[in-house]
């Protein structure tokens, strides 16, 4: 079976693994608390990205997110099927083993994009929306620290959450579930 655009051939492969695997393998590591297990996820993504080579399409967004969004997928299965499996016992007897709970998981992959969208927008529209979305200020509070009009905070806090929902929905997220 031909595999078309990134992932065509094993030296595709092992480029796309050269530019995105450390950044993947980190978001996995952080997300399930296990190098073991993020490194399967990593492997897993890239199964399946090459199993779905033909449905990859660079004008609905980059690559990068395309795996992201595979690797996402991938981080909720894994997590879910280590809930059910029966944990190891410790040494202490105290001690609980640590278990992915998917809420946690989905916390931490909903932190992930937002910290991403943020990256994503310029520095003056996140300024404002760090300052009065995240720390709670007032617009003529940050207005006053950034020497602009009450107004230009308002208009960037407008803007800046356009753009972060643009970049949230290039990420994968979604407002139906």
């Amino acid at each position: 079976m031909e595999r078309p655009g990134a992932l065509s051939t094993d030296d595709d492969v092992r480029a796309v693994y050269a530019a995105h695997g450390g950044e993947l393998y980190r978001f996995a590591r952080r997300a399930l608390g296990d190098d073991g297990l993020a490194e399967e996820a990593v492997q897993e993504t890239f199964v399946r990205a090459w199993q779905a080579a033909d449905r990859f399409d660079d004008r609905l967004g980059s690559l990068r997110t395309w795996l992201f969004a595979i690797l996402r997928n991938v981080v909720i299965d894994l997590a879910r099927a280590r809930a059910v499996r029966p944990q190891v016992a410790h040494s202490d007897a105290g001690a609980r083993p640590e278990q992915a709970d998917v809420t946690d998981l989905d916390s931490v992959l909903v932190a992930w994009q937002v910290e991403e969208a943020l990256r994503r927008v310029s520095p003056e529209h996140r300024a404002v929306l760090l300052e009065v979305h995240c720390r709670g200020r007032a617009y003529a509070d940050v207005a006053q620290e950034l020497g602009v009009p009450a107004g230009t905070v308002k208009s960037r806090v407008f803007y800046g959450l356009k753009a972060m929902r643009l970049a949230l929905e290039e990420l994968g997220w979604s407002d139906d579930g």
